[in-house]
């Protein structure tokens, strides 16, 4: 039996986002820096989120030794998915995961290849994920928009939910 709750169809979409999008803002919570595009690997069973990224990263120093509260942000390439994820982002030496999300993408930016001495591998598990999902064409938002102008009612232009995300201890 399929789960048709808000709740599972904003989850869906979001992985769904996650699986055909691969890139997205990364930053962490408090630090000064901006977010920044980072392309990622998503595991849909396991709700983590994967990054390679340089040790040499202003990114990387700040999570070297403890993990830290980070969020991502996603757009679906057609727009009808907005989303803000957050969890805590790890630095992770799992080689066997290294060699899985390797892609000719990462070896562009590291002259070593995946044996670079710079690639750092992080892991950020999904905790919680703010999802707006935008289901109206063109047609139907300019007729919600008009129709929320004129005083009739809120725009119903798609769905928005917080969805929260359990991982196995």
């Amino acid at each position: 039996m399929t789960d048709h709750t808000p709740t599972e169809k904003l989850r869906r979409a979001l992985f769904d986002t996650l699986g055909d999008e691969r890139t997205g803002m990364l930053g962490l919570e408090g630090a000064r820096d901006h977010m920044q595009p980072m392309t990622h690997v998503f595991d849909p069973d396991k709700q983590v989120l994967w990054f390679i990224s340089g040790h040499d990263t202003d990114l990387v120093r700040q999570i070297k030794g403890a993990p830290r509260t980070a969020h991502f942000t996603v757009t679906a390439g057609d727009r009808s998915l907005y989303a803000c994820i957050s969890g805590l982002i790890a630095q992770t030496n799992d080689r066997e995961k290294l060699e899985e999300v390797w892609s000719p993408m990462a070896a562009m930016w590291f002259d070593g290849g995946i044996d670079d001495p710079n690639v750092a591998l992080l892991c950020m598990p999904l905790d919680e994920a703010a999802v707006w999902t935008v289901e109206a064409g063109a047609l139907r938002f300019g007729l919600e928009m008009v129709r929320g102008a004129a005083g009739d009612h809120d725009p119903d232009v798609g769905d928005h939910g917080v969805l929260e995300f359990r991982h196995a201890a």
